[in-house]
């Protein structure tokens, strides 16, 4: 094989590497100068043989994600080896440490009946669950190879779509009192934003972005779902609804609704001194009654006579006329 000197550097690179070094100067044209034979050579040395005897890994996606009960595929492709069978280990990085998913030719973990592995060393994951998000490490060892071992790192994020939210709307806020409306979902992967509507219309971060919330007094945060004002108008009553979302989907609530009345002071205060006046009337009424004996004990009557005591060796005997009493013995001077 021969070679001029027209072809650019990379064809060069391409053609010699399928030459070993020593079959290099048959494969390079007697007219080349030594300077490029020279650089030629210094390009081989490094590259050529390295490629042939190095194990080299890479990934088509180093940060792939997928949605709950859906398959995913953790990319890791050989790119150069030498030795035939190569040991291939795929492990889990958690808090806890590192964990075998795939070692010796099987799989293991909770991973066991939901993964396989493609030919030579990609992971496919058939049903990923949320507990699946981790980083994974691709480990190729080469016994035969001069650089004898490579590892890549996969980081994997299975996406979980947001349950229906626990929303709290009060049914009935005084006009200019402040209210509170929450929103709370804890299921979603990763962490839901919320949104608010009132009458099917999404609510603003910032009123006064808006002509139709402009007056509105309120303060939205989509991080922890809490919708505040400040004082309530009469405009703010309505049918309100918290819609949670991430980038596998979104749920809402069922919409509440919230009334906004006036406080009668007048009334109150009325209200109040009809109470007072008839306490008043009570007291005066139980009073007179009082006075007017009306809860006293009732007199003694002849029916509830007492005998009167005896007095000291006087025995008193009844006769038939009530009342009529004689002495039974004398007195004992």
């Amino acid at each position: 094989m021969s070679l001029s000197l027209s072809p650019s550097p990379a064809r060069l690179f391409s053609l010699l590497c399928a030459c070993t070094v020593s079959q290099i100067e048959h494969c390079i044209d007697s007219k080349m100068a030594k300077t490029r034979l020279a650089w030629l050579l210094t390009l081989l040395s490094t590259q050529c043989y390295l490629s042939v005897l190095a194990v080299v890994l890479k990934t088509n996606n180093a940060s792939p994600w997928t949605n709950e009960f859906d398959k995913v595929e953790l990319s890791c492709v050989i790119e150069s080896i030498s030795t035939i069978n190569p040991r291939i280990e795929w492990k889990k990085i958690t808090s806890g440490g590192p964990s075998y998913v795939y070692f010796d030719k099987k799989i293991y973990g909770d991973l066991e009946n939901r993964a396989v592995i493609r030919e030579p060393a990609t992971l496919l994951i058939t049903n990923a669950t949320r507990s699946d998000t981790a980083k994974y490490r691709c480990e190729v060892t080469a016994a035969e190879d001069q650089k004898a071992f490579d590892e890549i790192l996969i980081d994997l994020v299975v996406r979980v779509k947001p349950v229906v939210p626990k929303c709290s709307v009060p049914k009935s806020v005084p006009l200019g009192k402040s209210a509170e409306l929450s929103c709370v979902e804890e299921e979603g992967f990763p962490k839901s934003q919320y949104q608010w509507f009132k009458n099917m219309e999404e609510i603003p971060d910032d009123p006064k972005t808006s002509v139709k919330f402009f007056n509105s007094s309120y303060t939205l945060s989509t991080e922890t779902g809490t919708l505040k004002f400040i004082s309530v108008r009469k405009e703010d009553a309505g049918e309100y609804y918290c819609r949670a979302k991430n980038d596998a989907g979104h749920t809402q609530c069922a919409p509440q609704k919230m009334e906004v009345y006036d406080i009668d002071i007048v009334g109150i205060i009325l209200g109040v001194l009809v109470v007072v006046v008839v306490l008043l009337c009570i007291t005066v009424g139980i009073c007179c009654a009082y006075k007017q004996g009306y809860f006293s004990s009732q007199q003694q009557t002849g029916n509830n006579y007492k005998v009167p005591a005896k007095g000291d060796g006087v025995d008193y005997v009844r006769t038939e006329d009530e009342g009529d009493f004689r002495h039974k013995s004398s007195f004992v001077i």
